[in-house]
């Protein structure tokens, strides 16, 4: 199932992923710093929910209590919670 999440105090927007059982695939963000966050997609393409959580979660950036990658971990929680 596909799934979009507005992101809070980062740069890109929007995440943009499908998920399949607890499987994400085509991550899109919105806005941001393209080159890397479109690395980020291609590492996590395939990867579980818990997978991409125990990775990226709480990595922050520069200052902020978040970055683009915690928020993809906090964007692909929610959808797997909220398909139970």
């Amino acid at each position: 199932m596909k799934f979009r999440y507005r992101t809070r105090g980062v740069c890109p927007s929007e995440i943009e992923f499908d998920l399949t059982g607890n499987v994400v695939t085509g991550v899109r963000f919105t806005g941001g710093c393209n080159g890397n966050l479109k690395a980020v997609s291609k590492l996590v393409d395939g990867m579980t929910v818990e997978q991409i959580e125990s990775k990226l979660k709480g990595n922050t950036c520069g200052m902020k209590n978040t970055s683009c990658a915690d928020q993809l971990a906090i964007a692909v929680r929610k959808a797997l919670d909220s398909e139970k």
